[in-house]
């Protein structure tokens, strides 16, 4: 931040910064995140789900939203049959109390088997930017709202390549 500067100010109304990259109380919120998308990297779904609350919200892209870790552990098995994926360019946020983060990164992906509603797989790739935010208590992940652009990746798998 420019000395003398203050954001507040060059905006209306309650807006404000909430965090810094550098701010010391982030770390533990910020390498909880990477935990999760080091494990899911490493298709870790017993890592993921310890580093989740018993009552995990999951906020589905384009799609419901469910609760508790009975659930994301379906929808990680319906992921993993249908799709291989890896995060990339990985940044995470977080509030300086810890209770929020964000990511954003890019999804390198292959459509494995067809996922029911969607387009026909044949092993297309594609790559997709995605942002995710989070709730964090306790030292875990309470919820979990994943957006991405679906068109776009429906446009790579219809072309059949990314």
């Amino acid at each position: 931040m420019r000395a003398g500067w203050d954001p507040r100010a060059a905006r209306p109304g309650p807006c404000r910064i909430l965090t810094r990259m550098t701010d010391p109380t982030t770390p533990g919120a910020v390498q909880l995140v990477q935990a999760y998308y080091d494990a899911f990297n490493r298709g870790d779904a017993p890592g993921m789900l310890a580093l989740l609350t018993d009552d995990v919200r999951h906020d589905i892209n384009e799609g419901d939203t469910q609760t508790g870790l009975d659930a994301f552990r379906a929808f990680l098995a319906k992921m993993d049959a249908h799709y291989r994926e890896r995060a990339e360019d990985l940044v995470v946020m977080a509030t300086p109390d810890g209770t929020r983060a964000s990511a954003e990164f890019v999804i390198h992906g292959e459509y494995l088997k067809t996922d029911p509603g969607l387009p026909e797989a044949a092993g297309q790739r594609y790559v997709l930017p995605v942002g995710a935010f989070f709730d964090l208590r306790g030292g875990k992940i309470a919820r979990v709202t994943n957006y991405y652009n679906l068109a776009d990746w429906t446009r790579q798998v219809g072309q059949g390549s990314a």
